[in-house]
């Protein structure tokens, strides 16, 4: 009897886990195809694939758009408002202002020019996204400071990184990215 009680708790908690990692990735993609135009505008405009943009967004948000941050970030994409000063002029967005921000549209606009911008920078990386989303994070002078303390390729390049929540934003993106950017990307 004890041994058919161990197989049915031990079958729930694994139907419990699988149903959790299902609403997960149920939760992750309609909120994905909610924002998908918007997403693919700009990732088409900045030459970023749409889930990457989607993961930095999930990570950030949760894809709620109406977020404000500790340090004074807002939007889906946690955009500081200076940031988005710098992405108004380079794109010649007239009289803008950091309450545009809130729209969707806008924000994923900036965001991407932002993180397209630090992917620019570090393109001589084999792989460029870890530094990218490390500089999108903590700030260039801290992405600079770790890519100098690394030896060469994304791994160690996570090693060197001393903010251990930056170093967990990474990878977090990383994993959302890979799991459901590359092979989800396949079935669209």
């Amino acid at each position: 009897m004890s041994t058919w009680l161990g197989r049915i708790i031990l079958i729930s908690g694994l139907l419990a886990i699988l149903g959790m990692a299902l609403t997960w990735a149920f939760r992750y993609e309609i909120r994905y195809r909610r924002l998908q135009t918007p997403i693919e505008e700009a990732a088409a405009r900045y030459g970023i694939p749409p889930h990457l943009i989607g993961a930095v967004i999930w990570q950030e948000t949760r894809f709620q758009s109406q977020c404000r941050g500790k340090a004074g970030e807002i939007g889906l994409m946690q955009i500081m408002p200076r940031s988005a000063a710098e992405w108004a002029r380079a794109e010649h967005v007239p009289s803008f202002e950091a309450g545009a921000l809130f729209n969707p549209a806008t924000n994923i606009l900036a965001g991407t020019w932002y993180l397209a911008r630090a992917l620019r920078r570090w393109s001589s990386e084999a792989d460029p996204i870890p530094y990218a989303l490390a500089e999108y994070n903590a700030g260039r002078s801290n992405a600079l400071r770790w890519g100098r303390a690394a030896e060469a390729g994304a791994q160690p390049f996570l090693v060197s990184v001393d903010y251990r929540s930056t170093r967990e934003y990474i990878q977090s993106i990383l994993r959302t990215y890979t799991s459901f950017g590359k092979p989800w990307e396949r079935w669209r």
